[in-house]
């Protein structure tokens, strides 16, 4: 890490200085019931609850994908989990 950058530990996240944060580290294991905000909603669409996570096959695998459904139309889809990590597309949490 250099000058510019400082870790953020309560949140596990690296900050670089004047900016946003680079990178967002998630658990899959811990995803089940947390709550997401989309960034540009979409059909009224714009808070999201991770109702499920898809279990691979063999299950000494990682998982792969989750559940996400809509608060307002109960509209649920699934998703690569790591999507989830793009501050363009989602914020952590109901804003």
């Amino acid at each position: 890490m250099n000058k510019t950058e400082k870790a953020s530990t309560a949140s596990g996240i690296t900050v670089k200085a004047f900016g946003l944060p680079t990178a967002r580290r998630l658990n899959p294991k811990k995803l089940l019931l947390s709550k997401w905000t989309a960034a540009a909603p979409h059909d009224k669409e714009k808070h999201f609850m991770v109702t499920g996570v898809i279990q691979p096959e063999p299950p000494a695998t990682r998982i792969e994908s989750i559940e996400l459904e809509a608060v307002y139309s109960r509209r649920v889809f699934s998703l690569p989990w790591r999507r989830l990590t793009d501050r363009k597309h989602w914020l952590q949490g109901w804003q």
